[in-house]
């Protein structure tokens, strides 16, 4: 009973907020939706206590879902250790979420239908969390996949939100196609989809190959790279990061929910589940290294040049999510859902924290247009500094915890694979704290630049129904890092059990408590330095950045353009698409299959009629003459067979 009202009180509040909208009113749907996700939150943490703390892991079967043949899949309720972090952290930044969105979108004629969707969108990240088979994994994965859609583009009167949310779908179709084809490729290899017989079995497929094309290839690595596929996908890794920073087109709220806690932790959720597959497949855990490593540092240089204030954290939230990801491909998946954990709580701050900035500054979102504001926003400013120094990994507060392992994890793994992680680890740490300073100061400092006095006149704080959400999560991003460290990160602590497999000679996270004390320094001096220089850049020299822009003129372009990415899709796959679908349109479809087809066939047989009329002339020696010929040919035709 405490399982099913967790997960499906959203969908009922979803159901009733979306189909009883106009009888209950702004109001009432508010009230249906933030009530149930708080119910829910509470209810989590309940579970918290009993699964995780207490180690009484659960499963509820629900009903039969599937049955033919040899394919059996039960709808059931998996609660283990691994789901009762998740459903803490989605229920929880889902609910403040919630109430925060009672404030930002009080003038929006469609509140209804938009509290309808976070609680759609959260019920199917909490069926993906609580999935017992691949099946309804992907159920979950895909119900995901539609509901941000529908917030992506939630203003669909702005063609730029639609298209976003296309974007966002279509991009991450290419990754579920993967994800789809690893599931296939499970119950080949398995003959089931239900995690507990696959993990179980695992071992036992270790080291076996399958020819495909001539190749022999190994069972398990393809299977989880296909797998990663979908992970990539949902959790904007290179190359598939694209659809992130696009999304930021949907209201902020949306922002906060699908890109803090909830969809783009997705990724890193499924790997840590399917360790027992990935731990017997080492090719792929050091692909999912490589990946994330790289992504940490691709979009933490991104992030420097960015001027709209939630594309920088969007941005952010992929470099973070490279930590996470070079974690798990460490075998260090504790530390990878820890990170998780302490990040869903400050990402969440920062983004509901720019929210209030775009809201008291009437919808502005560009930086270079902003300034000034820590008087009129002291309340924002004070909480985003939390956010900022949690991300940044200062000490005391929760992202020195979590990041700070991950880094010494990777030294201490060694080799190419664990060198290459740490020095994109340090790097990404100290880009990570200029732009997130270079986000405060330019922000908050210096003089307002925004061109409209009235707009610069009328900044204010935002109500408390968005400031109390904002208390939420500023607390836990002060105290989750000290509070759990030891439970989740400690030497021998069982909170995870067994929903987490990881092998003996996989001992990076148990060795990186002795690492030296340089490398658990080196992350917080490089953010420190970060710091440094930001407020070097744009509070004591705030002509420097124009000045080293013009003198690197190229660099800067470079990175303001993403690497240039989008250009380069554009170029390979969009354009390419488009011209072989306006082909197959004009000249397949219309020339071809209907000029030979309905329109030919049409068009032929008018041509005819036509030609008959023509015969219909009226006059009697006309017709008289077709008589003469007519009787010339039968007589001819008579006399040529009877000559044979």
């Amino acid at each position: 009973m405490l399982y099913g009202l967790i997960v499906f009180l959203p969908l009922i509040a979803a159901i009733v907020a979306g189909f009883g909208g106009r009888a209950l009113g702004d109001r009432g749907a508010q009230v249906v939706t933030c009530g149930a996700l708080i119910v829910s939150a509470l209810l989590s943490g309940v579970a918290f206590y009993q699964v995780a703390w207490k180690g009484q892991p659960v499963t509820v079967e629900l009903l039969t879902w599937i049955d033919s043949g040899a394919f059996d899949v039960m709808w059931s309720l998996r609660i283990d250790q691994l789901t009762a972090v998740m459903l803490v952290v989605v229920t929880w930044v889902s609910a403040v979420v919630h109430v925060y969105s009672v404030g930002y979108m009080a003038h929006d004629p469609h509140i209804p239908r938009f509290m309808a969707y976070l609680s759609l969108f959260t019920f199917a990240m909490l069926m993906l969390v609580t999935s017992d088979n691949f099946v309804q994994l992907y159920f979950g994965w895909e119900g995901v996949g539609l509901a941000s859609y529908l917030l992506i583009g939630f203003w669909y009167h702005k063609p730029s939100a639609n298209a976003a949310a296309i974007k966002a779908f279509v991009v991450n179709r290419i990754g579920d196609f993967g994800f789809g084809l690893g599931i296939c490729g499970v119950f080949l290899v398995f003959g089931t989809v239900e995690f507990d017989p696959v993990f179980q079995t695992a071992p036992g497929f270790a080291g076996k190959t399958f020819e495909f094309l001539g190749m022999k290839l190994d069972m398990l690595t393809v299977i989880c790279l296909l797998l990663f596929m979908g992970a990539m996908g949902k959790s904007a890794q290179v190359p598939l990061h694209t659809w992130l920073p696009d999304a930021m087109e949907g209201p902020t709220p949306v922002s906060a929910l699908i890109h803090a806690a909830t969809m783009v932790t997705a990724g890193v959720f499924l790997v840590a589940r399917c360790s027992p597959l990935f731990e017997y497949a080492p090719d792929a855990l050091a692909v999912v290294a490589c990946i994330g490593a790289f992504t940490a540092f691709f979009a933490a240089t991104v992030g420097l040049c960015q001027n709209d204030i939630k594309r920088v954290i969007a941005y952010s939230t992929c470099s973070q999510l490279g930590y996470m990801f070079f974690a798990a491909g460490l075998s260090a998946y504790a530390a990878a859902i820890f990170h998780l954990f302490t990040h869903a709580f400050f990402k969440a701050l920062l983004f509901l924290g720019s929210g209030s900035v775009i809201h008291g500054m009437s919808g502005e979102q560009d930086m270079r247009r902003m300034g000034g504001l820590l008087a009129p926003l002291k309340i924002t400013y004070v909480l985003m500094w939390i956010g900022s120094l949690a991300l940044a990994g200062v000490p005391l507060f929760a992202g020195y915890y979590s990041k700070d392992a991950i880094v010494e994890t990777a030294f201490m793994a060694g080799g190419k694979l664990g060198s290459f992680a740490f020095v994109m680890g340090v790097a990404a740490a100290f880009m990570t704290a200029f732009y997130s300073w270079r986000l405060l100061f330019m922000t908050f400092h210096g003089q307002n630049r925004h061109p409209d006095r009235h707009v610069i006149e009328h900044a204010h704080e935002s109500p408390a129904v968005m400031l109390v959400p904002l208390y939420v999560l500023a607390a836990g991003s002060i105290f989750a890092g000290a509070l759990f460290a030891q439970a989740f990160i400690g030497e021998g602590s069982p909170i995870f059990g067994a929903s987490i497999l990881v092998l003996p000679g996989h001992d990076a996270l148990a060795q990186a408590h002795h690492a030296p004390l340089w490398v658990k320094l080196a992350p917080v001096a490089v953010g420190l330095a970060g710091i440094a220089l930001a407020w070097w850049m744009y509070v004591r020299r705030p002509d420097l950045p124009g000045k080293l822009a013009a003198m690197h003129g190229d660099a800067h372009r470079f990175l303001l353009n993403k690497w240039y990415f989008d250009e380069l899709y554009d170029a390979l796959f969009v354009r390419p698409a488009k011209w072989l679908g306006h082909a197959l349109w004009k000249r397949g479809d219309g020339k071809v299959i209907d000029g030979l087809g309905p329109d030919g066939i049409a068009a032929l047989t008018l041509d005819i009629a036509k030609r008959a009329t023509r015969l219909q002339t009226g006059y009697v020696y006309h017709y008289a003459f077709a008589m003469l010929i007519g009787v010339a040919l039968l007589v001819s035709w008579y006399l040529y067979r009877g000559g044979m």
